[in-house]
């Protein structure tokens, strides 16, 4: 899916032709620019590969530094390949932004979801508990319950839901609406929540 590299900034609302009040993320579309372009021949198969994010040459590995410096690209702190461009409309150093997008398109965002730690079956499975919640029992009220008969099979199911950690995984929301788009100053805002802290990093892929 062809798509750019942003940054959520956080969360606002705007109001919308029939004053209808509309919550957005707000997301830094870019820009990125052009690292290298993958093709058929010399790999296999087509895609783009592009930097987002600025980082100094000396904190750069030596590796990475060859590949930005034989490009012609400063140094950025992250690189991602996207397919489904049409390379050849492309080079090397090129740039895109905001402009990518257009309002009142829909597109997937992906990124990775705020880690919770170590959380119980009740925040993480949305259990409802066992037992009441008087008469002495306070002891089992978050409790899981059985997870699973002795006689038979004698062994605990893969996949039981129990506890354990919660988050901090790539999640992908399909189906979001881009309300504005503001090319200047490279933003974009889009309907609804997305994955991830503030100033996280994450994938705009169009559908």
């Amino acid at each position: 899916m062809s798509g750019i590299i942003g940054k959520k900034l956080g969360m606002s609302n705007v109001f919308g032709n029939d004053g209808e009040i509309i919550p957005v993320t707000i997301i830094q579309a870019g820009p990125c620019k052009v690292v290298s372009i993958r093709t058929k021949d010399k790999n296999g198969y087509e895609a783009l590969q592009l930097s987002f994010g600025e980082r100094k040459e000396k904190h750069t590995s030596k590796p990475l530094a060859g590949q930005f410096k034989s490009s012609g690209v400063s140094p950025s702190r992250f690189l991602k390949e996207f397919r489904s461009f049409n390379v050849g409309d492309y080079k090397v150093g090129d740039q895109l932004g905001a402009d990518f997008f257009v309002e009142g398109e829909k597109i997937k965002v992906r990124g990775r979801n705020k880690g919770k730690g170590f959380q119980g079956v009740m925040r993480r499975h949305n259990f409802g508990g066992v037992g009441g919640t008087s008469h002495g029992q306070s002891d089992r009220l978050r409790a899981p319950g059985s997870i699973g008969a002795s006689s038979y099979p004698s062994r605990v199911f893969k996949g039981q839901r129990m506890a354990g950690r919660m988050g901090n995984e790539n999640v992908t929301i399909s189906g979001l609406q881009v309300v504005k788009v503001l090319p200047e100053q490279n933003l974009i805002f889009v309907k609804g929540a997305v994955p991830g802290a503030v100033n996280s990093i994450l994938e705009l892929i169009k559908k």
